[in-house]
């Protein structure tokens, strides 16, 4: 049997067993670290790839495929040179700081520095709409719970505190199986077939509202001196028709806002306090 030696005193014991108990916190009982969400703006692209943009140390931004299947982000050789990321000799750069659109910023990322044969491909036969300089992959989206939502612009990216993907596997280049021929064959056949490659892309226009799905599509807040205040919309107003078609709710009034460019004039009908106008809005440039 333990006994307490007489010339330690009591309240040492108490202190030792109080330390003892208290130094594990149940799980259960443990606060949840916090996980931020980020909305990140995405484009569908024709061949229903999902597109995000990116800066990469401040350059860009470039248009980069949302890919879970790809083993790491994939960025062009081209991008990866305006940006400043030095491959070493397996092909591997370090990002030192990587933003997705819509406030997500990471710092040394590493990426894989080539260019794949599924962009090639599609970039020489310009069937995606627009030029793709790479893809993102496990080592960056394994970080985050994706949620998809089609009938938005966005998808949302919740952290996973405390998850760490394991590294990739080194490989070295041209490490696709000769499938990498497929590219090439793809940029020979282009000019015979008279593809002309991906056409020229202007920014997203900039419009400075915010709306939401009430009996329609009701403007719930105007951005100061926005090209939408500039033309005259008000919080209140009803949009019903955009270009002579008509709008019933926020996922119409999305569609078409997504192939409006920098400068492009758009006519809105609007319904104010029971009266019908007209209302033509500039679009401008976002931040």
């Amino acid at each position: 049997m333990n006994r307490k030696n007489p010339l330690v005193p009591a309240w040492l014991y108490v202190l030792a067993a109080t330390a003892l108990v208290g130094s594990e916190v149940p799980a259960q009982e443990r606060p949840a670290p916090s996980a931020q969400t980020y909305e990140i703006p995405y484009k569908l692209t024709p061949t229903n790839h999902i597109m995000v943009r990116l800066k990469l140390n401040g350059k860009g931004p470039f248009n980069f495929i949302v890919d879970t299947g790809a083993p790491a982000i994939f960025c062009a050789v081209k991008v990866a040179k305006k940006a400043g990321v030095e491959p070493n000799r397996e092909g591997w750069g370090t990002i030192e700081m990587l933003e997705v659109e819509g406030g997500l910023k990471v710092s040394h990322v590493s990426a894989r520095i080539e260019d794949p044969f599924q962009l090639e491909g599609m970039n020489s036969l310009g069937i995606a709409g627009v030029e793709l300089h790479g893809m993102v992959g496990y080592n960056f989206l394994a970080k985050y719970r994706i949620t998809y939502d089609f009938a938005s612009d966005k998808l949302l990216l919740t952290e996973l505190p405390g998850f760490e993907p394991q590294e990739v596997p080194t490989f070295g280049r041209g490490g696709q199986g000769g499938l990498e021929a497929i590219g090439m064959i793809m940029k020979l056949i282009a000019p015979l077939m008279n593809f002309k490659g991906p056409p020229e892309r202007l920014p997203r226009g900039y419009f400075g509202i915010e709306y939401a799905d009430r009996d329609g599509v009701v403007v719930t807040a105007v951005y100061p001196d926005s090209p939408a205040e500039k033309a005259g919309l008000r919080v209140g107003d009803l949009i019903t028709g955009f270009n002579s078609r008509k709008i019933e709710n926020k996922a119409q009034f999305l569609q078409m806002m997504a192939k409006q460019a920098v400068q492009d004039t758009v006519e809105l009908t609007i319904k104010r306090n029971g009266e019908k106008l007209s209302i033509k809005v500039q679009l401008g440039r976002g931040a």
